[in-house]
């Protein structure tokens, strides 16, 4: 296969990762714009293109990186990684960094500063993690790493697209079910036409016509305001800014921050690159990761604060039919629309509504994965895994709730001239109020650090299957380690915030935990149960 050939389903799956990494440039624009002040110029003319620059290497590299397999294995059906924009990493950075510099300085060019910064650490740490990632993978059940991918698809990714479509179902339910009908029925549509193509376009004329019925999805002047910012911007090398904020007590305030954005692009390329194994394409895994840390260091010379991740989705994507081109014309494609100032009307043209359905798709394909990759036996393992994912995403909603009313509680209080101020605030409340529905302090501490929770737990639950008390016990071992220092569970409330904890002593009642729970494990070990379980595959 030539490296140029581009099939009917790199276009579905270019489609859909054009529509996902079109969503993170589009989320990245609204809160640099609303939460940090950054004019829409600064933004067109800086950020975007040092993204452009991140996202073209890294698309590129894994094209000619699954082609490379294709022609070294004689396939034509490998897939690419895909790759883009690390949405964890977005957000944390904005609300955690950058934010907090524009409120005290009201400078948004010291908050573009101080993302940075961060984004440069954390880069730093997805290259050094490139040398240590196949011996974790080594040493990991392959069920522990696809749980864990598995729970961020299912909550942040499936339940939030699907919210979505019974958001707005007069648009959204014709698309997914065109989806469904060509990768799950096999259908096959008139004159061939991609499935995901098809979606895309049901779903914008079903905008378009949503005002007739009196909810419309296109905004008045969407159009006109998206063709102001056209125009052709060159990525600016901003490293002179970038030293001038690298300082030892810059890195310090910022750890605990970039530590944990840092491990969990790690370990959550890592789990892709074992997702893509399992759907039947091996890479390497140290070059695949160091590929995503220069990616992540090249934008940010370039000016964006925003790291790139390998994306979670392959087998949706291979599912799809996507081949290795489908990542070649998403880089190429999303280069040319941050160097020429596309964004907006994009925006305009294609609301998300449209594109969704693929997305939800995708989401769905990789928890299936998780039970259909692994030995039947240990699907518990995996549904012990999902668990935390879950957490973290309940988390995320009772903040924002919290979050909103605290909004609307400032809003009444001017309104009635109060001269004192009062805050509705998650912090105000005791953990274990029993008035309420769910355990407050146990949410937040199994959302803290969920990823690396759901390894671990999906791990012991294998070795425990297997009868391999020692290995389950080593597991808890480095649970409770973890936990002494924060790294998981340790977590530190103010107002509705809500930050890591690392400390030399985060808390005493996990590590006790872990350390309890392996000396158990430990017990049933030297009273002679060390007989292997039975395979229960027949």
């Amino acid at each position: 296969m030539n490296f140029f050939t581009i099939t009917r389903g790199d276009l579905d799956g270019f489609f859909g990762l054009m529509v996902d990494n079109l969503i993170q440039l589009l989320v990245l624009s609204a809160l640099c714009m609303g939460v940090c002040g950054f004019p829409l110029p600064f933004i067109t003319s800086v950020v975007l293109p040092g993204a452009a620059i991140s996202l073209l290497i890294g698309n590129v590299f894994y094209a000619w990186q699954a082609w490379k397999l294709g022609q070294r294995t004689n396939r034509t059906d490998v897939t690419a990684i895909p790759y883009g924009i690390n949405t964890v990493s977005l957000f944390a950075f904005i609300f955690f960094v950058m934010f907090p510099t524009y409120q005290a300085t009201g400078d948004f060019k010291e908050a573009w500063k101080a993302g940075l910064l961060v984004s440069f650490a954390s880069g730093l740490i997805e290259v050094l993690g490139s040398f240590v990632a196949a011996k974790i993978r080594k040493y990991t059940p392959r069920a522990a790493l696809l749980s864990a991918l598995a729970g961020i698809a299912l909550t942040f990714i499936s339940m939030d697209f699907l919210l979505r479509t019974f958001e707005r179902p007069m648009i959204a339910f014709i698309p997914l079910g065109i989806i469904l009908l060509q990768y799950f029925g096999k259908v096959r549509f008139p004159f061939g036409i991609p499935g995901g193509f098809l979606s895309i376009l049901v779903g914008v004329l079903l905008s378009y016509l949503s005002g007739f019925w009196g909810d419309p999805i296109y905004k008045d002047g969407g159009i006109q305001n998206g063709l102001e910012t056209l125009g052709f911007y060159f990525p600016q090398l901003s490293l002179t800014s970038l030293f001038e904020t690298l300082t030892y007590s810059n890195l310090q305030a910022y750890f605990s921050i970039i530590l944990p954005m840092g491990i969990f692009n790690v370990i959550g390329s890592l789990q892709n690159i074992e997702s893509a194994e399992a759907s039947g394409d091996s890479f390497d895994t140290k070059t695949s990761l160091l590929v995503n840390g220069v990616g992540t260091l090249a934008g940010t010379a370039f000016g964006s604060p925003f790291p790139t991740t390998i994306y979670i989705g392959h087998p949706g994507w291979k599912a799809l039919g996507a081949k290795h081109s489908y990542s070649m014309l998403s880089g190429v494609f999303m280069t040319i629309v941050s160097l020429f100032g596309l964004m907006g009307l994009i925006q305009a043209l294609i609301p998300v509504e449209a594109g969704m359905a693929i997305v939800l798709w995708i989401g769905i394909i990789i928890t299936s994965q998780a039970f259909q990759a692994i030995p039947k036996h240990h699907s518990p393992a995996v549904v012990v895994g999902l668990l935390p994912a879950f957490a973290g995403w309940a988390v995320l909603i009772i903040q924002n709730v919290f979050l909103f009313l605290d909004g609307k509680l400032q809003g009444i209080l001017q309104e009635l001239g109060a001269k004192q101020t009062y805050h509705f605030s998650l912090s105000d409340i005791p953990p274990h109020l029993p008035f309420l529905p769910y355990a407050l302090s146990g949410i937040l501490s199994l959302s803290q650090g969920f990823l690396i929770t759901s390894m671990i737990w999906a791990a012991m639950v294998v070795f425990i299957l297997e009868r391999e008390w020692l290995k389950a016990s080593v597991w808890a071992v480095i649970a409770a380690c973890l936990s002494m220092f924060g790294w998981i569970h340790a977590y530190e409330l103010k107002g509705n915030a809500i930050f890591n904890r690392f400390t030399e002593i985060a808390n005493w009642d996990f590590p006790i935990a872990y350390i309890s729970l392996a000396t158990l494990f430990l017990l049933i070990q030297f009273l002679g149960s060390k007989e292997k379980g039975e395979n229960l595959e027949h």
